[in-house]
């Protein structure tokens, strides 16, 4: 398991029963902290991407709210209105950390959060992510929320205005590869395996694009989302 699935996993919401969440609206983070969270805050300021610190700090946020600590938790004492209180608490720090113009990791994180509800406002999210940074981690990190859940088109969709193959990592190519053959677009998994291979490491984009080729070759074109 990769650092950033490992990560994921840290922050990953609860699995409750889904409504809207409001755009600016949410229970504000505490504003009394910890030297912990203080220093976590502090290194959050300087650098809005931590994922580390905004993994460990989302923790802590997250058990104030759902502890009814702090302003805005839930007064119920349910584990679903415990979870609605804790999932709100992290899209509040993640809302406030993406006001930074140099804010793209809350940005995905917001697009995680509200994926289930609304599909145009997540996609929204991960471009202004992905526009924000130019490494192309961003956009790998988008193209995962939207895999995961089930939207491989919309993942394509992202790929395909983001997408630099010769200057992102290879394995952006390889999720864009996959989505096609998800989404049952053979043609474009073809094309986006071809452009893989422009990638300047040479071997690593050599091998993922072998594998790809196996796997293109047992496909079949469909509409269905594996």
């Amino acid at each position: 398991m990769s650092f950033l699935d490992r990560l994921r996993r840290r922050v990953k919401t609860v699995t409750r029963p889904r409504v809207a969440l409001p755009e600016r609206n949410g229970p504000r983070v505490r504003q009394t902290h910890s030297g912990t969270e203080g220093a976590l805050r502090e290194r959050l300021a300087a650098d809005p991407n931590d994922a580390v610190a905004f993994a460990e700090l989302a923790e802590i946020v997250r058990r104030h709210a759902a502890a009814g600590h702090g302003p805005g938790a839930p007064s119920a004492t349910t584990p679903e209105a415990r979870a609605a209180g804790a999932d709100d608490a992290v899209w509040a720090l993640a809302e406030e950390l993406a006001h930074s113009p140099r804010a793209w990791f809350p940005l995905v994180e917001l697009a995680r959060l509200s994926v289930a509800d609304d599909i145009d406002g997540a996609v929204r999210r991960l471009s202004i992510a992905t526009d924000r940074d130019p490494t192309g981690q961003a956009l790998l990190e988008g193209l995962l929320v939207l895999r995961e859940a089930g939207l491989n088109d919309a993942a394509l969709a992202l790929g395909t205005g983001h997408w630099r193959p010769a200057e992102h990592k290879p394995e952006v190519g390889r999720q864009m590869v996959m989505a096609a053959l998800a989404a049952g677009r053979v043609g474009d998994a073809k094309r986006h395996r071809a452009a893989l291979l422009s990638h300047p490491d040479a071997s690593q984009a050599s091998t993922l694009a072998a594998d790809l080729e196996k796997q293109i070759a047992k496909a079949k074109p469909s509409k269905s989302f594996s």
